[in-house]
């Protein structure tokens, strides 16, 4: 067998192999000897067929069958000895004239290779590393939260500003008809509220759905409105009020601070507030470090210039998934799937470079930390060692749970990477203004 490789240029090289008559025939004989042995043909006895008989019947199969597994454990090994980075994988060219019956033959393969570049971390400007934090404002919102969760609601005869009002929404025409539950903060504009305001039990109120709640969504809750209908609905419902209640907020003494944090540990409101300080800025860390990974990987793209075998990889595309495409639709997959593409190729270079792989006792001992987490969450503060072994051998006998926690431990190894290494500049930033800029 002799296997030399062409390059056309950088990112693109045809590869022949060539296969001679000892290097497979063999391999066919013997298959043909074991078939002769068995094969079950009318009018001759078994493991007695002639074996011109037993080629003239199987011998093509055989000999294509085994053509292939050569050639298939040849590239691969070639690949691994010129160590060869390719993309996708070697496309075998069209042969319309392969001639079976001949001694030899000889194939030819695609490949596209992958680009040699340099990923550069710092940058000359800088990235934002948003460090969120809780203002007053949101803080005492959660304190008025946790009071009206712990209060008690005291049945009252007519509609009041703080009120939490339950009845039913009708609409026939448009097939709504849902009884709900919400507080007149929920609602939009004075017009509306003050058709509320006075209301008693058995009334009938008539809205229109355009700008009758703050958030518009809540159409979808309390009147059960599809998703797809809620943008811009301008139809008028009716609702007749079944249950009116005030909530009276539940005080802020110990009985209440230890409902919620166990006996003793928060004593004061000033440190009740610190505790939802602490928790939240806990939870907006997430939040953060995923847009700090979203930021670094755009920068990435943008700032690592590199060529890719586009016309291979289009023609790769064209078979690669379940169904085949055209070249038509293989090139708006490639338009689609190339950021992504070049992104895998930046964060091997990244991974290799920094040495970032993931080994076994990196995944256990992060699955570990990930179960204790939960466990602390129902109460379980200190749980066995064995425990946690068993818990996770089970969770890593789970391949797909292996990929999944795989890839947030590999997030986590670049995120810290990127702290360190890329050219990062805080800003303090409250989670109202982070929500408002980033996701309104």
């Amino acid at each position: 067998m002799n296997i030399t490789r062409e390059n056309i240029d950088n990112l693109n090289a045809v590869v022949k192999v060539a296969i001679a008559k000892e290097d497979y025939s063999d391999k066919v004989e013997k298959i043909l000897t074991d078939y002769r042995k068995s094969a079950n043909i009318p009018g001759f006895r078994k493991g007695h067929v002639p074996m011109t008989m037993v080629k003239k019947q199987y011998g093509k199969a055989v000999l294509v069958d085994e053509v292939n597994k050569l050639l298939q454990d040849a590239l691969g090994k070639y690949l691994v000895e010129e160590k060869l980075d390719v993309l996708g994988n070697p496309l075998p060219k069209q042969q319309d004239d392969l001639d079976w019956d001949a001694d030899q033959f000889t194939f030819e393969f695609e490949l596209g290779l992958a680009p040699d570049f340099e990923v550069q971390l710092k940058g000359k400007k800088s990235i934002a590393q948003y460090n969120i934090v809780a203002d007053d404002k949101m803080i005492d919102d959660q304190v008025k939260h946790i009071q009206k969760q712990y209060g008690k609601l005291v049945n009252i005869n007519a509609v009041e500003d703080n009120s939490e009002v339950t009845g039913t929404f009708v609409n026939e025409d448009h097939n709504i008809n849902n009884k709900a539950t919400f507080s007149l903060d929920k609602i939009k504009g004075k017009s509306n509220i003050k058709l509320l305001v006075g209301a008693k039990v058995g009334d009938l109120v008539t809205f229109s759905t355009k700008g009758l709640f703050n958030d518009e969504h809540d159409l979808e809750t309390y009147l059960k409105v599809s998703h797809n209908l809620v943008h811009g609905l301008n139809i008028d419902v009716q609702f007749t009020i079944s249950e009116i209640n005030n909530r009276v907020l539940a005080d802020l003494d110990q009985d209440l601070f230890d409902k919620l944090f166990g006996k003793g540990e928060v004593t004061s409101v000033t440190e009740l507030k610190e505790k939802i300080r602490v928790d939240s800025e806990k939870q907006f860390l997430q939040q953060a470090d995923q847009k700090l990974l979203n930021d670094v990987t755009e920068y990435l793209i943008n700032n690592t210039k590199f060529d890719l075998p586009a016309s291979f990889l289009q023609k790769w595309l064209q078979t690669a998934g379940e169904e085949p495409m055209t070249a038509d639709q293989a090139k708006d997959e490639y338009e689609k799937s190339e950021k992504s593409m070049r992104y895998q190729l930046i964060e091997g270079k990244l991974i290799e470079k920094h040495n970032l792989q993931v080994q076994f006792e990196d995944l256990k001992s992060h699955t570990i930390e990930m179960i204790k987490s939960q466990m602390a969450q129902f109460g379980q503060m200190n749980p066995g060692e064995k425990e946690l072994e068993d818990i996770a051998a089970r969770i890593l006998s789970n391949r797909d749970e292996v990929k999944r926690l795989s890839e947030q431990l590999m997030s986590q190894k670049l995120l810290n990477l990127y702290k360190t290494e890329a050219n990062l500049k805080v800003k303090k930033i409250t989670y109202g203004e982070f929500v408002k800029e980033f996701y309104s």
